[in-house]
C-alpha cells in the first residue's frame, strides 16, 4: 500500500514538473469574440470596451488570441487592463484544457 501510495506521488510530481513555464503573446479578448473580431457584438465604442461588456453581461472569460487559438487565462482580474492589447502571459499550459495558469502579464514590446 505504501509503495502505490509513493509511485503514486511520484508520477504526480513528474507531471507537474514536466510542464515548463513559457511566455506566450497574443491579445487579450474574450472567448465569445475571440476569432471572430468585435464587429458582430460591437458593445461599446472599442474592442476593449466590448472585451469587458461581454465578461460583464454575457458571462464571457478573458483568453489570449494568438491568432490561430484562444487559451483561457487562470487570472480572470488582471487581464482587465490589458483587454484588445497585445500582451506576454507568462505561465504554464495545460493542452487538455487549453488554459494557461498565468504568473503573469505585460504589455507586448
Amino acid at each position: 500500500m505504501k509503495r502505490t501510495l509513493v509511485v503514486g506521488l511520484l508520477s504526480v510530481t513528474g507531471l507537474s514538473a514536466a510542464q515548463s513555464t513559457q511566455t506566450f503573446t497574443g491579445t487579450i479578448t474574450d472567448d465569445l469574440c475571440a476569432k471572430a473580431g468585435h464587429a458582430s457584438m460591437r458593445m461599446g465604442p472599442t474592442d476593449a470596451d466590448c472585451t469587458k461588456a461581454c465578461i460583464v453581461s454575457h458571462g464571457a472569460q478573458y483568453v489570449l488570441f494568438d491568432g490561430t487559438d484562444a487559451y483561457i487565462l487562470s487570472d480572470q482580474q488582471a487581464p482587465e487592463k490589458f483587454a484588445a492589447q497585445k500582451v506576454a502571459v507568462v505561465g504554464t499550459l495545460d493542452a487538455k484544457t487549453k488554459t494557461i495558469r498565468v504568473q503573469s502579464i505585460s504589455a507586448a514590446k
